[in-house]
């Protein structure tokens, strides 16, 4: 297993970079943090989220600016409408732009998106959820997917992983597959219902919940994401895990359990870079 993501400031925003992914050179990338932004109050400062109440025109401002540092346009970015589910969308050059400044045009009910098309930006936001992201170097095809807890037992790490093998041949043990920020064993007690559903559907459940009190378990949601790609055939020195607790390091990312429920929305960004593009 890599744990391996590096911290870069540019151009004024602050984000993530995965070595693993940035050594094949074929894609621009980052997870946001919350530092280098005009928001405020409880949105302070880099809140990506054009669904949360803060001001739409420091959200755009915010997005311009992650978007800038890591190489993207920000009126091109594709971004979904997210309902903890299990639909995965393939995106096109068509749908550059869907949910770019507002929320209203964002694509429906999609947790997870993937393409083929280079210069196609991807993206997908968090509070504490997983965001996992997929390169495939060989097909050349990329995907993020949204994995809280309802996603991560709908399996949407599998899911997206399996569509990018219907769609663009991709196959597992080609894939790179990465891990950001986000809640982690720590910070993240579950009741009995949640417990239930990942006995119910992972024979690997004791690896991720540990007991505590009476009907309170401590979820691993890194780990719980990375044995089902384990098991859909990626291989463990192909998978980044941050191990970076958004719970725990809440001056840096926006956490909807360490805020209280009202928070900002961190980013995970990825593009196929045009052919011949290959710096930075």
């Amino acid at each position: 297993m890599t744990s391996a993501f590096i911290k870069i400031n540019q151009n004024g925003a602050t984000y993530y970079s995965i070595p693993l992914f940035e050594a094949t050179r074929l894609v621009a990338h980052g997870f946001s943090t919350r530092l280098g932004g005009v928001s405020q109050g409880t949105y302070t400062s880099l809140n990506l989220g054009t669904h949360v109440g803060d001001q739409s025109e420091a959200v755009v401002e915010n997005r311009r600016r992650l978007c800038g540092a890591i190489g993207m346009d920000t009126g091109q970015i594709i971004a979904a409408k997210q309902v903890h589910g299990d639909h995965v969308h393939v995106a096109t050059v068509q749908d550059c732009g869907r949910g770019a400044l507002a929320y209203r045009d964002a694509l429906e009910e999609t947790d997870a998106l993937i393409t083929n098309q280079p210069g196609v930006p991807l993206s997908t936001y968090y509070a504490d959820c997983v965001p996992l992201y997929f390169l495939d170097p060989v097909k050349k095809a990329i995907g993020l997917a949204h994995a809280g807890w309802k996603g991560t037992v709908l399996q949407i790490g599998r899911k997206t992983l399996a569509k990018m093998n219907q769609v663009y041949g991709s196959q597992p043990e080609d894939c790179l597959a990465a891990i950001a920020p986000s809640i982690g064993p720590c910070c993240y007690e579950v009741g009995d219902e949640v417990a239930q559903e990942f006995k119910k559907t992972f024979s690997f459940w004791s690896n991720v919940l540990n007991p505590k009190q009476q009907g309170k378990w401590q979820l691993d949601l890194w780990e719980a994401n990375r044995l089902q790609l384990l098991e859909a055939g990626v291989k463990a020195d192909n998978i980044a895990v941050a191990c970076l607790c958004t719970g725990c390091h809440n001056d840096i990312f926006f956490s909807y359990r360490a805020d209280g429920g009202i928070t900002g929305r961190l980013g995970a960004f990825l593009m196929l870079k045009n052919r011949g593009d290959k710096h930075g």
